[in-house]
């Protein structure tokens, strides 16, 4: 970890961005157009994931995020939090040996504890054995919100200052970073949004800080390979400052070439 989070943002974007995230939206619209129940909008959702993640895959892409399912979404009704529940569970037990044939590494963040034992055990034995795939890491957020995140950290903090491990005085954006999630993976540079919804709804709140933002107006179920390939090249032809002038970006590229 290097002394400032600062020091680690790039000078300028990469065609492909290292790390995406998406807020899979529209579910429930899809399958109400077609007047089917809730929970069918969310099985067609699965196969949209599969078409992202071997998209991201193929293109280089090093973390894929989605967001499953938040913290907020537990006041859905109680059958369709059963449905996605039971979903969940199923897409976990037939996706994850494909993971794993193509090297791709599973993590789940989100607190864990309001899900069954059942679940929680498929979880913990899908990350394992992916755990040491190299060529993508898919991370599913889960019971997941961007102010628990937060929130899981700093109560880590105040333990090692309680512990006196650690001063107050001390505590750095990085100290705080090592401590979400996603701590040790690179930042999200374009998050995607689906079903036209424009706001981030609790996700990823300490990361996106200098995200890339892209809202497609097609329901989740709908995005496939194609809509993702047009998010990552809208993403190739953002310029990405970092609070940084045109004139300086355009210097450290003309460093860049002559080096």
């Amino acid at each position: 970890m290097t002394d400032s989070l600062t020091a680690e943002i790039p000078v300028a974007a990469a065609s492909t961005p290292r790390h995406v995230a998406i807020i899979m939206d529209g579910n429930n619209r899809w399958a109400k157009l077609r007047r089917l129940a809730g929970v069918a909008g969310h099985k067609a959702g699965v196969n949209a994931v599969r078409a992202a993640v071997e998209t991201c895959a193929r293109q280089g892409v090093e973390v894929l995020t989605l967001f499953a399912f938040s913290s907020e979404n537990w006041r859905r009704p109680k059958d369709e939090v059963s449905a996605l529940m039971r979903l969940f569970l199923i897409a976990l037990e037939r996706e994850v040996k494909k993971l794993h044939r193509n090297n791709i590494r599973l993590r789940m963040i989100g607190d864990r504890s309001a899900f069954s034992e059942n679940l929680r055990e498929h979880m913990a034995r899908a990350e394992a054995l992916t755990e040491n795939n190299t060529r993508m890491t898919l991370v599913i957020a889960a019971n997941y919100g961007g102010h628990w995140d937060i929130t899981q950290a700093t109560r880590s903090l105040a333990e090692d200052v309680r512990k006196g491990l650690l001063q107050p005085g001390d505590i750095t954006e990085d100290h705080m970073q090592q401590r979400m999630c996603i701590g040790d993976l690179p930042m999200p540079d374009l998050l995607i949004r689906t079903a036209g919804e424009q706001r981030i709804s609790n996700f990823l709140l300490w990361h996106l800080a200098y995200t890339e933002f892209y809202f497609s107006e097609v329901y989740w179920p709908d995005f496939d390979e194609q809509e993702m390939l047009t998010a990552l090249k809208a993403y190739g032809g953002r310029k990405r400052r970092f609070g940084q002038t045109d004139d300086q970006l355009e210097k450290l590229a003309a460093n860049g070439s002559k080096a």
